[in-house]
């Protein structure tokens, strides 16, 4: 074991007989929201006067403030680590609270020693916890076992904790569609429990109208099943779920719905009958995006394509890595980075992915692809650490801010995002571009959750669709959801 040069470095404690009464030490802190956010995930106390703003400014404290334990351990952290430190036993320990502690107070905590029992090399200790203004927080006695052997170790760093909230992710991607009125969607085939009950939560949040296309006694039945309230929800029966796909797309190609929402059917079914529908091609080829707010990545990432182009040539690429270039634009994101995915970041004439890249690229600069950063070929961990791209000597302007993950094929893509979700705990949401209406698109192992924050992605097009529309005239086209792709005139690149 490497040993520390310095004494910072050092953790010593002070054993019975160094201890003396009237001796004290001290610890400060400063308490941060990261602080409450790691004590609240531990100690699984989730008290909204410490977590939740807008009810913590109607109690009494007038705020959020910090848990009253965080300012005990505190003192546990100064008797276990310094006075007397290791070694030390804890036997018991009295607490008064007297005034809140609140984001940004430096607490100042002292120990002091008040009695020693010589038999059993007990010490009893005053506790006092003051803020900055030097006002009284806390007090107390803490009674503990003092350390007999003399020991001297290498400091240990605690261990780092990754911060990463889901449920806040998940507001805030639904604050997006704020002031918005809701689309009419029309959910196809919604017959099992994820797609029937995502789609009303979706209508609960304000984000659509629900036309539920399927077999009615069906769709009863699953409600009655899982007690799920279908409230206003119009039914749209068909017999199955081929007839149910066919029927979404008319609506969509009539403008009767705004958008479609994939149920308990088949991919493939939804995608060949929107296909089949002239009016609904824009001259692109469809492609999926799936968007996830991963715990380690520090903004959201989209990936493409992982569920509808299996191996796409360089010309399909063009139009998927557009699709996304015009969605992350939808999403705020003013020039997206894109990095093209492959094994290596070399250009390898064994390995044609890394080809496509360098070609992708250079159509880029010359104005084939609009709007965003592109590079490739870049492996997965040069495209989202920049430290990584420094080791291996690569300069780019999209390595470790990549904001669209183009991958070589769909099963790289399909495993790449299924192991953020799985392996990763990231958040995930799914939506099919290149149509002239935007397809939420989750998988059958979705929960709710998914499935609304893909409504609010479809949403979010369904609304850049509509200014488009208010903003041009009447004798020029509105914009595919993708973007700005013209109706076609050539739509034979419009395949499954």
């Amino acid at each position: 074991m490497i040993q520390p040069t310095n004494s910072s470095e050092w953790s010593e404690n002070l054993t019975f007989d160094e201890l003396s009464i009237g001796q004290s030490a001290r610890l400060l802190r400063t308490l941060t929201l990261q602080d409450i956010q790691a004590f609240a995930a531990v100690s699984g106390d989730t008290n909204p006067a410490h977590l939740n703003p807008a009810y913590a400014n109607d109690t009494l404290f007038h705020g959020v403030i910090g848990h009253g334990m965080w300012s005990g351990a505190l003192i546990s952290a100064l008797l276990g680590t310094q006075f007397p430190g290791p070694g030390t036993i804890y036997l018991e320990q009295a607490l008064r609270f007297v005034r809140p502690v609140r984001i940004g107070d430096t607490l100042t905590v002292t120990a002091t020693v008040l009695s020693k029992d010589e038999v059993k090399k007990a010490v009893e200790l005053d506790c006092l916890v003051v803020n900055q203004k030097n006002e009284k927080v806390l007090q107390g006695m803490a009674k503990v076992l003092a350390p007999t052997v003399k020991v001297r170790l290498p400091k240990i760093n605690a261990p780092t904790i990754q911060l990463f909230d889901p449920q806040a992710r998940f507001r805030e991607l639904l604050s997006l569609a704020d002031g918005m009125a809701p689309m009419r969607c029309a959910v196809v085939h919604p017959c099992d429990v994820g797609s029937l009950s995502g789609a009303l939560d979706a209508a609960r949040h304000g984000l659509m109208i629900p036309l539920l296309i399927g077999p009615k006694e069906k769709i009863l039945a699953v409600a009655r099943e899982a007690g799920l309230d279908l409230g206003e929800s119009e039914i749209l029966h068909v017999p199955y779920s081929h007839a149910a796909a066919e029927r979404a797309a008319e609506l969509a190609a009539t403008g009767q719905v705004d958008a479609l929402m994939k149920g308990s059917l088949h991919t493939d079914e939804l995608i060949a009958a929107v296909l089949q529908r002239k009016e609904l091609r824009t001259g692109r080829r469809m492609s999926h995006v799936f968007r996830f707010d991963v715990p380690l990545y520090s903004k959201p990432l989209l990936i493409t394509d992982a569920a509808l182009n299996i191996r796409p040539s360089l010309g399909e690429k063009v139009d998927i890595v557009q699709n996304a270039i015009d969605f992350a634009r939808i999403m705020g994101v003013e020039q997206p980075r894109v990095a093209i995915l492959s094994a290596v970041e070399t250009v390898n004439p064994n390995i044609p992915s890394t080809i496509d890249a360098a070609a992708l690229c250079k159509m880029a600069d010359r104005g084939q692809i609009k709007g965003g950063v592109l590079d490739g070929p870049l492996a997965f961990d040069n495209a989202i650490s920049a430290q990584a791209a420094a080791i291996k000597h690569i300069e780019s302007p999209v390595s470790g801010q990549a904001d669209i993950l183009l991958v070589p094929d769909l099963e790289s893509g399909n495993m790449l995002a299924k192991q953020l979700e799985y392996l990763a705990g990231a958040s995930g949401s799914g939506i099919v571009l290149g149509a002239r209406i935007p397809i939420a698109l989750t998988s059958r192992a979705d929960g709710p959750q998914a499935r609304v924050a893909s409504a609010l992605l479809a949403l979010l097009i369904v609304q850049h669709n509509r200014t488009l529309h208010a903003a041009a005239p009447r004798s020029i086209p509105a914009a595919s959801p993708a973007g700005t792709a013209p109706v076609p005139t050539d739509t034979t690149r419009q395949r499954a």
